[in-house]
């Protein structure tokens, strides 16, 4: 109810010279955006192809492709060389694609966060991205607010932030002038408004702004890698000189050992590199990441920074603020301690018409829904279309506002007063049982989450010949007048009815929720008793938290899930010791002073709907619908892409392991050299679309968000996660090399035993990623669950089976041979007995997998997890 008139911006009225054109119409600004382009500043500097494919060649993969593919000249292989610098182009291709498939997603998002700008157009405000904003539109500009565009300050008054400008931390105070150069009306792009509020005309925009003038050199900047990118960087780096050391040492062995010439010595060196080296997992995580963050858009949260992905999947704390988040935002009158007609009109004609108070609204709503009320006043203002003739604003000693209305009779007038329930009280004459019985209820509908209003009337006449209404000498004071109790009116700010349902998701993942609130601890308690918050009976707040040090405030957040009467500063400080205490940390916030907590957290969460331009852009991800299930929401699309990532990278590992054996074992054992540098391209052309295309579609799995989040130290790169691919694909290699021993062993001929051995690896590889889908289902259980590009891969892989059987330069290329039917029943053979190992590796860790659930399954019933 209290309201504050210093900067509320006050409109003209229809007449006024200012709005009379009602801002530029929308065909006006149509036109001026395709003349001059859009409002928007120079941006990151898109990868150019030409430099996506350097990129690309000058890895380590296609180094050795090249090389492989000049010694092949060298030794006269021809259809070799060929096919391998063949094989270059498709994968530049390939690459091509996903990265264009990525570039899209990415610049999509970018135009959906772009800033915000509430423009007139047409008459009425309108909600416009910032780049659609045009010389000459009207910005309704408050508290908040990025300034979308060059302008000049033409009502209102603000205090604007534009240290990004002049490197001056104290906000410059901004006022119209009549002169369009006056200084102090000016305001420039991308600066804040941090008070008041005002309407401005945009006068430049994009490059011509004074921002856009120096933000060119700034354009090409980019993001910095996430955590688990940088890790894989590295990892990356420790492989790739592995590999090249292990190479040079099989190089050696071969010439000393197999007595072998340089040249196959060296292309036997080549394939091992390859096969060791991963250099899938940068391009997954990429990917991944990136189209994580298109995905959640879908589910209307926006990313800002797509390195926030990463640490969704692993919140454990939710700081949710109350209004807007949990509640509806929009009040609504929920029980009336009175006559409900009568108080009700009453608590309407103490309000102004056109207003944005909340509550006023809500009597509004409610007023025109009810039939019952007392109209005879109102009915005389209809008819009339007269307005409240005289007020009395709200002061700090008095928290009650009066509007004054001309009765049908000449010196006769009506008040109707609402505000505070003590004010209203103090103004009128009641007995003191009267007035206890009024607190008493007031307590009661206050312990309901209620925020509670009193309304009185008054009757008063004007002194003799004061006949008119613009002659009468009114009261200096409300006190001057004797007024009459109605009664009280008590509002609400409804539950999302979406939440408790959310809740319980949230607790059933083992993520804790806490309200972390500005507003009254009656009303945060009301509401978290409705919504099934939480059990725990200790609450804390301000004033309480500031007696607490920093150890016995951490001690206390162990047994507290609802903080209120929290000033922005507080909130920080809860974040802070949060995150000291091991807990990743989810924050929401739409004020400009939420901004600081939203930038600490872990995963800063801003409201899109009601949020300020700052705490959007200070947050990694944006609330488009302001809904707590779509941050729950989120959080099960982290798991799931917290999930695939490490699918992939398990399956990366798994895959490699074979490859690895084939090529290193034959010359360790005076073998002939089973796998060439043309094998193993053939199998980099079904791994990379297996990592970035078909792990990336899987669908989020059954117990997503039933079971706790995983550790913040843990990675997809630790010991405990790679052991069991390993294990998968060591199986798999000891299968594979067995079968090269017994078929060379019995007299098979050496293009055979490598058609048979090559063939089962390739059909192998479609079985790693089966047992990599889903640890909770069989293998070929997992062919039920629906993902088109493993349904496009297994045909490739098909595809390319047929294709260098029936295709005999190819089967030169490959020094491969035909099958019989003999033959392909030892693939058989072999693809069921790596089937099995996989099947019982699986259900072995799954095992494992299962009891941790479990345990925390029994932790969750027990109340362990609070």
């Amino acid at each position: 109810m209290k309201r504050n008139h210093k900067h509320v911006l006050t409109r003209p009225k229809k007449s006024s010279g200012l709005l009379r054109n009602a801002g530029l119409s929308s065909t006006q600004a149509s036109d001026r955006l395709q003349r001059e382009g859009q409002n928007l500043l120079p941006g990151s500097i898109p990868v150019s192809a030409f430099k996506l494919v350097f990129e690309v060649i000058t890895e380590p993969m296609f180094l050795m492709l090249l090389a492989a593919g000049g010694l092949y000249l060298a030794l006269g292989d021809r259809g070799e060389a060929i096919f391998l610098l063949a094989v270059v182009f498709v994968i530049i291709g390939m690459t091509l694609f996903q990265h264009g498939r990525t570039q899209r997603q990415l610049e999509a998002l970018r135009e959906l966060s772009a800033p915000r700008a509430l423009v007139i157009r047409d008459g009425v405000e309108k909600r416009i991205a910032g780049l659609e904003v045009v010389r000459d539109d009207l910005l309704v500009l408050r508290e908040g607010d990025r300034i979308a565009a060059d302008a000049l300050l033409l009502e209102g008054s603000l205090e604007v932030d534009e240290s990004l400008l002049t490197g001056e931390s104290v906000a410059v105070s901004k006022l119209p002038q009549s002169s369009d150069s006056a200084p102090d009306a000016q305001l420039y792009a991308s600066t804040v408004v941090t008070k008041g509020a005002g309407l401005a005309k945009v006068i430049a925009t994009a490059q011509e702004t004074a921002v856009g003038k120096i933000s060119t050199d700034l354009a090409a900047t980019t993001e910095v890698p996430s955590v688990l990118q940088r890790r894989a960087r590295r990892l990356i780096r420790w492989l790739g000189g592995l590999a090249l050391l292990l190479a040079l040492m099989q190089i050696a062995l071969n010439i000393w050992w197999n007595q072998a010439p340089l040249l196959p010595s060296i292309l036997s060196g080549i394939a091992f590199a390859m096969a060791i080296l991963p250099e899938e997992i940068p391009v997954v995580l990429t990917v991944f990441l990136a189209l994580g963050a298109w995905r959640l858009a879908q589910k209307k949260v926006l990313t800002r920074r797509v390195t926030a992905v990463e640490a969704l999947g692993g919140i454990t704390v939710l700081a949710v603020d109350k209004t807007g988040t949990l509640t509806m935002n929009r009040m609504t009158v929920a029980a009336i301690d009175g006559d409900a007609g009568k108080v009700s009109t009453c608590a309407l004609l103490a309000s102004p018409r056109d207003t944005v108070d909340p509550m006023e609204r809500a009597l509004q709503v409610y007023c025109a829904q009810k039939q019952d009320q007392e109209s005879s006043i109102l009915d005389h203002l209809n008819k009339t279309g007269q307005d409240a003739i005289h007020e009395y604003a709200l002061s700090a000693d008095l928290l009650a506002m009066t509007r004054v209305y001309q009765t049908t009779q000449a010196r006769e007038y009506f008040l109707a007063a609402k505000g505070a329930p003590e004010a209203i009280i103090d103004l009128c004459q009641v007995s003191s049982s009267a007035r206890e019985a009024v607190h008493t209820r007031v307590a009661e509908m206050a312990a309901q989450g209620l925020r509670v209003l009193g309304v009185a009337q008054a009757r008063w006449t004007a002194p003799d010949g004061q006949t008119s209404a613009s002659h009468v000498s009114w009261p200096e004071s409300q006190r001057d007048f004797v007024y009459e109790f109605i009664g009280l009116v008590g509002f609400e700010d409804p539950p999302r009815p979406e939440v408790p349902e959310a809740l319980a998701q949230c607790q059933r993942a083992g993520v804790r929720v806490m309200m972390m609130t500005g507003d009254h601890l009656a009303t945060a308690v009301a509401i978290a008793r409705k919504i099934g918050l939480s059990e725990m009976p200790v609450t804390l707040t301000g004033p309480e938290l500031d007696q607490l040090s920093d150890e016995e405030l951490k001690l206390r957040l162990k047994e507290v899930n609802l903080c209120a009467r929290l000033k922005p500063t507080q909130k920080l400080r809860l974040v802070k010791l949060l995150q000291a205490s091991g807990e990743v940390v989810g924050m929401t916030g739409d004020g400009v002073n939420d901004a600081p907590a939203l930038r600490a957290a872990d995963v800063g969460v801003a409201m899109g709907e009601r949020g300020t331009d700052v705490a959007r852009e200070s947050a990694a991800l944006v609330l488009l619908d302001d809904s707590f299930a779509s941050i729950v929401a989120a959080i099960a699309q982290g798991r799931r892409i917290d999930d695939n990532i490490r699918k992939a990278t398990g399956f990366i590992f798994s895959v490699h392991v074979p490859i690895i054996a084939l090529a290193l074992v034959p010359p360790v054992l005076h073998w002939p050299m089973l796998l060439m540098p043309a094998h193993i391209v053939l199998l980099e052309l079904v791994i990379d679309p297996a990592c970035t295309l078909v792990f990336e579609s899987e669908p989020e799995e059954r117990d997503v968000m039933d079971r706790p989040p995983r550790a913040a130290s843990d990675s997809p790169f630790s010991f405990a996660a790679v052991f069991p691919p390993l294990v998968q694909g060591l199986g798999v290699a000891v299968l594979l090399v067995g079968t090269y021993a017994w078929l060379d062993a019995i007299g098979w001929t050496q293009e055979l035993v490598r058609t048979i051995v090559m063939s089962a690896l390739l059909l192998s590889v479609l079985l790693i990623i089966l047992a990599n889908r889903d640890h909770a289902r069989s293998l070929f259980a997992g062919l039920l669950v629906p993902n088109r590009w493993l349904r496009r891969l297994s045909l490739g892989v098909l595809m390319v089976l047929v294709a260098v059987y029936a295709i005999p330069w190819l089967r030169e290329v490959l020094k491969i041979t035909p099958l019989d039917i003999m033959d392909l029943g030892v693939i058989l053979v072999v693809i069921g007995a790596c089937a099995l190992w996989l099947e019982l590796t699986r259900l072995y860790f799954f095992a494992q997998h299962a009891t941790v659930s479990t345990r925390f399954a029994l932790d969750h019933d027990r109340g362990k997890l609070g």
